[in-house]
């Protein structure tokens, strides 16, 4: 017996992979009778104190929410026109990347599935601050699809 997920949460920094893994989750939500999809921005508040040495007034995490909020607006868009799925919502949250997708928002939202792009941090930034991808695999409570691949290259 196949799956059948309800309640799907992609993660999105950005990068090329989380493009894919929303990609893939639309295409699964729609295989299996238009489940809901999440999409989540976590603006890492660990990265914010370490790159301003904690000299924030407050204005850099409203400028960072700012540009989040653009950027998932443009998915949703994007996704709403060009793939007519609409049963979508965006979310921002700020705090540390891994315990939020893992644990918190799965928990709040009640996902049953994390669909996730393999990874977009750079070399250096994996190997300062850990994969969130890797994290995310080793301790989500639901299933975890690292996706790698567009839609179109799986047969």
């Amino acid at each position: 017996m196949d799956q059948e997920y309800e309640n799907i949460l992609v993660p999105m920094d950005g990068s090329k992979e989380s493009e894919l893994a929303l990609e893939r989750a639309v295409a699964v939500a729609k295989r299996n009778g238009k489940a809901h999809i999440d999409v989540l921005n976590v603006i890492d508040t660990r990265a914010m104190a370490y790159n301003f040495a904690g000299m924030s007034d407050g204005s850099i995490a409203y400028q960072l929410v700012d540009k989040s909020k653009q950027y998932l607006d443009d998915v949703l868009k994007r996704v709403k026109d060009k793939e007519n799925f609409d049963n979508i919502d965006i979310h921002i949250r700020l705090g540390n990347p891994k315990t939020i997708i893992a644990f918190d928002f799965v928990r709040d939202h009640h996902n049953d599935m994390i669909m996730m792009g393999a990874s977009g941090l750079s070399r250096m930034q994996r190997a300062i601050m850990g994969s969130v991808t890797s994290y995310v695999k080793r301790n989500a409570p639901v299933d975890v699809l690292v996706v790698r691949t567009a839609v179109d290259q799986v047969k």
